[in-house]
């Protein structure tokens, strides 16, 4: 028990010294905090950007996440001890890693909220990639919500291709809940494809809002009707 709370205290911590971070390097900008359920089980499905995305999700609602982090993140000893010490689900991102579903899925039964990426990798160029369908499994398996969370702007300020990351504008939006009794309506790759389009929809949006040009994706995937 002495473990669970010091563990949680620890979390809160650390969040506390990603937002000053946060605010103080990205001018962090948070849209729909009042689409994210404030108990109870539900998945963050993120666009991937860059590495600091998980901290931008987190810092963004007062809620502790549950996050996944690919197996090889372990391998630097010091990073991989901070991952476990916020109690990061380990998983393979080369294969299908059925221990790691079966952990998120046990996560998400006991009531927790998970983070997840289901791009399954930083985008190379600013654009979303389609969701892999055994994120839809996932959803579907698990009969937890998802709230479609877009990150604009972290592409900008730390792509794959630079070492280190720069000063910039960040904004994180929190989209409207999608409904696990809706998500049972759909194959694994419509929900995949659902969701996807959901969270390019929000990247143009928001590209537009703050000038910039929106990404052009040349197949759309199929919109489902709500």
């Amino acid at each position: 028990m002495f473990k669970k709370r010091l563990k949680i205290a620890w979390y809160w911590l650390a969040r506390f010294g990603c937002q000053i971070f946060c605010a103080a390097i990205f001018g962090l900008r948070v849209r729909g905090r009042e689409n994210v359920p404030r108990g109870g089980a539900y998945i963050l499905a993120g666009n991937h950007q860059s590495y600091l995305d998980p901290v931008f999700c987190g810092v963004g609602i007062r809620r502790r996440l549950c996050y996944v982090a690919r197996d090889s993140l372990y391998r630097f000893k010091p990073f991989g001890w901070l991952i476990h010490s916020l109690d990061a689900i380990p998983i393979a991102r080369d294969k299908p890693d059925l221990v790691a579903m079966r952990a998120i899925i046990a996560r998400l039964k006991q009531g927790e909220a998970v983070c997840l990426y289901p791009e399954a990798t930083r985008t190379y160029d600013g654009k979303i990639v389609p969701f892999k369908a055994g994120f839809g499994l996932l959803c579907r398996r698990s009969d937890a919500p998802v709230v479609p969370v877009l990150i604009e702007g972290a592409f900008e300020a730390w792509p794959r291709q630079k070492r280190f990351f720069a000063p910039g504008r960040v904004t994180i939006w929190y989209g409207k809940l999608v409904p696990a009794e809706q998500m049972q309506t759909m194959t694994n790759e419509e929900l995949a494809d659902h969701l996807t389009a959901i969270l390019r929809q929000m990247q143009t949006e928001c590209r537009l809002q703050q000038g910039k040009k929106p990404y052009v994706y040349e197949e759309q995937p199929k919109e489902q009707d709500s």
